[in-house]
Order: C-alpha cells, then structure tokens, then sequence
C-alpha cells in the first residue's frame, strides 16, 4: 500500500532536475500512504516523472523499492496496492527464465506487462491496485485502476501536460495549479455527501473509473478503456430464477471462495489483524482468517457510550467465540471531536459520511499493533445487506396501490409530528423491529411515499439535499447512473437495481474513499476480501432469493458465517458505523458549525445559499427535525473550503 504522482510534459521542456523536483514534490505531499521509503525518476528527453511514497508490506528489502524498471528496461512502473496471485504469475513467467529481485508482487506484475501487455496482465490480476506504467520504447503512459474502484487514481490532462496522483493534494503542489472549483460537482456532493466519478471537485480534474484503463501514446492522443465491467455480470444474474437450487452444495461453494480470498489476504512481510465490528461481514472475514491461522488473529475495535450507537460488546461476544487477540476502545466524545479538525487534509475533496470518524478511529487504533488490517466493507453491496434495499422495496410495493393524492396527505401528515415524538412512539416496538433514529426515518419516509418511480424514491433514499439545485448559488447537478434508463431496463428488479447502482456509486465513491484515506492518514493498509473479484461476480451469478429473504440480506453468506459463528451472536438489527452529528451540532460542535453556516459567509462566499441552510439550522437547533446529514454535508464543504481554497 503506497502513494503514487507523476508529470507528463507532453512537449518534453522540463529539465530533468525539475522533472525530478516537482514528482518528490507530490510524494513528499502524500508521505502518509508511504513513510517507509521514497523514490523518484525521471527522463527528460519524453518528459516523464514519476514519484513514489512506500508502505513496505511485501519484501520489505531495496528490492521492493519503486519505481521499478522492468528486466528488459522498457517498462517502468508505480504501483499503489496489493496483488495477492503474485506467486501464480511468476509460476507463469518461469519459462522466461527471468532472474528475480526480490519476492514483491510488483516485480511479478510489472514483468507480466512486459511478457503479456497491460491490459493482459491486469485482467490475470486479484487484488487491489492503482498502476502507472510508462513504456520507454513506445513512449506511451498507462494509469490503471482496479476494478471496484479500491484504490483511487485522479488525474488531469491539457495539450501541454498531464498529472495523475493518489490524492488531490497533489495537485496542489504542481507547477502552475490553478484550483478552480467545479459548482457543477459540488451541486452532486450536496445530492450524495461525496462527489461522484468522474467528476471531482475542481474543473479539469477527473477520477478514472474503476476497471479501466487510460493510455497516452506519443502523439499526445489518450484513450480510455475498459478492461472489466459489472454490468454483464450484474444483468446475466437478474435473469437467473431460483429453479433447482442446492443450498449445500452453493454454501459450500461460497465457504470456499471466501476462505480463498480471505486467505490470499493474509500474505505479508508485516503484522497483520482485522477490523472487527460483530456484523455479518467483518465476523465472516475475522472467522475465516482464524481459519487460516495456527494464533489467535488480531482484532480492533472502538465503542461508544451512546448506546444507539456501540457495538463493542458484540464485536467482543463475537472475538471470545472465535478466540482472537482483541482490542477494544472506547471512545469518549472529546477523542471524535478531535478528529474533526483533521477530516478537511484528510479528505482533501468535500467528503460527508460520518463514519469516517469512527473508521478513522479504528484505524489509529489497529496501526498501534498491525500494518495490514482486513475489513468486511463491502458486503452490503454484494450480498443485499442495506435496510434501504428492503424499506425501499417493501414501501414501493405498499404505497404504489395507494392513490397519489392519499400519499401526499400521508407525507405531510408524518412530517409535522417533530422527530422526537416518533422516537417516543417507535420505543414501544420490540428491539429486532425497530430501525435505530426512528423519527429520523419517519420523515424520510415522508419525503418520498409520494414518488411515482421506484429509482425516484431510491435517488431520494440516498440524498442528503433532496434538490440540490436548490441550495446552491450556483452550478447545477450532472446527470449519473440514477437518470440511466437502462439500468431500469437491463435490471428489472428493483432491489437488484439498487444493488447494482450502489456498486457502481456508493460504494468507489464513498465506502472505499473513506477506508482508503482513513486508513492510509494512518499508514495503515486496509484490505477488502469480500470485493475480491470473484467473489463478486459469483455473488451476482447467484439468485436474489439466495441473498434476500423475509426482508433480511445476506442470506447465503449467513449461512456461511453460522459455520463458524452461532446465529445468537451475530443476530440483530443492522446497526450503521456512525457517531451522534445531530447530538455533537447542538453542543460541543455548535459553536463551530455557527461560525461555518453563517449566512453572511455564506452569501460572501456565493457557493451555497444561505436561506434553506438557516432554515434547517434553526429547525435542528430547535430540536423540530434531525437534519444532522443535510448540514454535515454543508459543514465538511465549508471546512474543505477554508483549508484548500
């Protein structure tokens, strides 16, 4: 796990000496993602730099050190990332007699381009990986990024350069930035809480998608490929009815897949643990990699003393079942509200999911003892584990037979009873029954039973400014996969729709956006064995009522789990990785937050509109309505702005 920068002078002008300046320049800007070495190169006559930051996982030795130039000399490479079929390639290279470095995995890849080709090489690849290869013969640059969007690759391209990074504060330091601020984005991080592929926050920078490529050749001309897609898989297992299906013989199936690619996540030169929550994800992941190992496997993590809002004590009911080392952390208020400050450098693009605190957390924890740490992230994606997907499904059925002039009196009516008092009501409901925050999902549930389409009430579902248009100054939202009609068309069942579009959005843009910058501002490594590839295109080759049934995800993979972990232990309502926003807002974070949101800031700074931010504020303030989601997404805007631009 590393950083990796470049510089293309596509007129071949810098000298050699600021070729090499400006990519130390941009490691230098990342050495968090790689504090154990540096490296740079460069070459003048094409213009070339590339600049490298090392977390040494793999061959720990200079062997291991990058960027690397291939045997032959053609190919050099940087690579961010772990491949976990290293030793596989090299048994298929050993009829070329190469006389290896070392044992690091980039080594093994970076001579699998120069036998096979790029994109050969990276379709043979399970891993997560974020490429640079410059091709010195042909003169030819190829970014690469891995399929489900793991590990981040952005770039920005003009006739006279191209710069490509890890992370946007690279940018920032090359020659000649100017930072201009896209509104088009920002309209699309008030709708979502992160800005979606490819657009970032600043004009004429972009994210490359995962499973593509992107190549430019010697004329100056690139081009963008793919060389993975999980549309065809997605759309082949809509299809695909529940006829003749063996629950033991596809539960063993699974079991094994997962143990695999548990197991291939186990190689390192370096301590390795796991994130441990108690869910179903993370105990199957923690389960298998006991399986794996002869000691007792590391596990971290943190609690609360909000109970709506800790899951230590099953993450530890789970730990003593399989008999881990476990860690746990209780996190008072003071040590989440000291992590705020750091969020703007950390996510250094506009980033609203409040679970990037606690995952912060848990990662600066783990790194006390680990370098590697295997997470369950993912699962929910793969196997159908969001309440939304079956509150989603479950309310389109329902108010679709009620007229619309009905459910528009049904919304207002549930809107006007304040938060508070559905939580009061909601606690006469047994536990396994009742969502957590009920008032905050009652009046969500206001604003969309009076949809006509079921990818309107989803759009609404997963929005935290419902019209961003709205609340903008100016700029307007671009159009993505939630307005792609085809998506409707090719995947027909809702709940696999959802599924699926999560998979393409959410999931890069978000979920893996916030392990990777959580864990690497630590120089942590977080591995995902549940994306690993095939375990996602099996998920998908696979039924929906293999994953769904009776409104509860997951089905297969908890059978899977209940192997190795009683049903007892990891039964229960799904609880999401967050912290108390709306409770911090109204006290310790209040001061800051007026500061953030004050309407002549806003209306000096001609971004966001101030009226509808006042309006919320003082509803929330006021404890009328929990709008902890829509204002943190102003706030984590207004606390990026003041630190980047």
């Amino acid at each position: 796990m590393c950083g990796i920068g470049g510089w293309f002078d596509r007129r071949a002008r810098t000298p050699a000496a600021e070729l090499r300046r400006i990519a130390k320049a941009m490691a230098d800007s990342i050495a968090h993602r790689g504090p154990d070495s540096d490296g740079v190169w460069a070459d003048e006559a094409a213009g070339i730099a590339l600049g490298f930051r090392r977390l040494a996982i793999q061959d720990l030795s200079p062997a291991g050190a990058q960027p690397m130039t291939s045997h032959c000399g053609r190919y050099v490479m940087i690579y961010n990332g772990e491949v976990y079929n290293a030793a596989s390639l090299r048994a298929e290279l050993a009829p070329r007699g190469i006389n290896w470095r070392g044992h690091s995995d980039t080594e093994a890849m970076l001579e699998g381009c120069a036998a096979w080709g790029v994109e050969a090489t990276v379709k043979r690849l399970i891993g997560m990986f974020a490429i640079a290869l410059w091709d010195r013969q042909a003169r030819r640059l190829t970014l690469v990024r891995d399929r489900l969007g793991i590990k981040p690759v952005y770039y920005a391209e003009s006739a006279e350069r191209l710069v490509f990074g890890s992370e946007l504060k690279e940018f920032a330091v090359a020659p000649d930035w100017k930072p201009e601020l896209d509104a088009d984005a920002v309209a699309a991080y008030m709708r979502f809480g992160y800005v979606p592929q490819p657009h970032t926050i600043y004009r004429g920078v972009r994210k490359l998608a995962p499973g593509h490529m992107l190549s430019i050749g010697p004329d100056g001309a690139s081009e963008i490929k793919a060389f993975w897609d999980l549309r065809p898989f997605a759309v082949a297992g809509a299809a695909r009815v529940h006829a003749g299906f063996d629950w033991a013989e596809e539960e063993e199936k699974l079991d094994a897949l997962l143990r695999d690619a548990v197991s291939r996540r186990l190689i390192a030169d370096v301590p390795l643990g796991a994130f441990l929550s108690g869910g179903i994800d993370s105990s199957t992941v923690v389960a298998l990699m006991q399986q794996s190992s002869s000691r007792p496997v590391r596990t971290f993590s943190i609690g609360f003393r909000e109970k709506g809002f800790d899951e230590s004590g099953h993450a530890r009911a789970v730990a003593e079942h399989l008999k881990t080392d476990h860690t746990e952390f209780i996190v008072e208020p003071r040590h989440a509200l000291d992590v705020v400050p750091k969020l703007p450098e950390m996510f250094d693009e506009p980033f609203a999911d409040s679970s990037q605190i606690p995952t912060y957390l848990v990662s600066a924890l783990a790194r006390q003892h680990v370098t590697v740490a295997l997470s369950g992230d993912g699962g929910d994606e793969v196997f159908a584990g969001y309440n939304r997907y079956f509150w989603g499904d479950m309310l389109w059925r329902r108010m679709s037979t009620v007229p619309m002039g009905l459910r528009r009196l049904a919304a207002c009516a549930t809107h006007k009873v304040p938060a508070a008092a559905w939580d009061v009501a909601f606690a006469a409901v047994p536990r396994r029954w009742r969502p957590p925050q009920p008032g905050d999902k009652m009046h969500k549930l206001a604003r969309v039973i009076a949809y006509d389409r079921p990818d309107q009430l989803y759009h609404r579902l997963v929005s935290q400014w419902t019209e961003p248009d709205r609340v903008m100054a100016r700029g307007r939202e671009p159009p993505g996969p939630f307005v792609d009609a085809t998506i409707a068309r090719d995947i027909p069942n809702f709940i696999q729709r959802m599924q699926y579009v999560d998979t393409v959005t959410y999931l890069p843009d978000d979920i893996l956006v916030k392990v990777d910058r959580a864990t690497m501002a630590v120089a942590l490594e977080g591995r995902v064995p549940l994306l690993d590839h095939r375990v996602v295109e099996h998920a998908w080759s696979l039924p929906l009522a293999t994953k769904v049934n009776g409104g509860v995800g997951k089905k297969l993979l908890r059978r899977v789990l209940n192997r190795y972990v009683p049903e007892a232990l990891v039964e229960r309502p799904k609880m999401g990785f967050g912290v108390p926003i709306g409770d911090w807002l109204r006290g310790p974070l209040r001061d800051w937050a007026e500061t953030l949101l004050a309407p002549k800031r806003l209306a000096a700074e001609d971004i966001i509109n101030p009226q509808p931010v006042g309006e919320l504020w003082r509803q929330h303030l006021a404890g009328a309505n929990n709008w902890q989601y829509p204002l943190w997404t102003v706030l984590m805007f207004q606390s990026w702005r003041e630190r980047w631009l």
